[in-house]
């Protein structure tokens, strides 16, 4: 029977370091939304869980509502945190950085998570939510660094090469078998 995941990363949302938890979708990004609602109730969805980010929350909660389900927050599948708020990072440093934190992954900006510190625990989440979902297929709200960490750790030719090529929003599914090794991986989001 195995346990599909389907990472939903979220819709645009426009930057801010300051709202990291709670700013919401762009009109845009309410729009592409409903899209990923019309793709996921395709699935045959038994499960909506969500980082605690608003974004994420909003990208899946089209689909909990049309499914009667309640979100399940899980606050460690939130976002990894590149550097602490105190920490100033102009734009042009974004990139150089994520590209650091991919080559080394034990290293951390100040205030920030590392590569190897946010896999380890996004990763005990996830398999908290596979262990109450056991044999289900399971919505999951998250965000693209996040949701790369993860797919990682089952197989490592997910980095930053695909990090670089994943869009907001983006829809993946990871197949499980009985065994929890990941036997499947296929893309639902065909961009416009």
């Amino acid at each position: 029977m195995g346990t599909a995941i389907y990472m939903v990363r979220h819709a645009e949302s426009p930057f801010s370091i300051e709202n990291e938890r709670t700013r919401g979708l762009s009109p845009k990004g309410q729009k592409d939304a409903a899209a990923v609602t019309e793709i996921m109730l395709q699935q045959n969805i038994q499960a909506v869980v969500s980082s605690p980010y608003r974004r994420a929350i909003q990208t899946v909660e089209g689909l909990a509502n049309a499914l009667g389900l309640e979100i399940e927050i899980e606050e460690d599948l939130r976002e990894r945190l590149l550097a602490g708020i105190y920490y100033p990072m102009e734009d042009q440093d974004f990139l150089p950085t994520i590209e650091k934190v991919f080559r080394e992954p034990s290293f951390a900006m100040p205030g920030g998570e590392s590569n190897e510190v946010s896999q380890k625990r996004s990763i005990s989440a996830l398999r908290q939510v596979m262990n109450r979902h056991k044999g289900k297929n399971i919505a999951v709200g998250t965000h693209g660094n996040i949701m790369t960490a993860m797919m990682n750790y089952f197989d490592s030719s997910y980095g930053l090469e695909f990090w670089k090529q994943t869009s907001k929003p983006d829809i993946y599914m990871l197949r499980f078998d009985d065994s929890d090794q990941l036997i499947e991986v296929r893309r639902l989001w065909e961009l416009a």
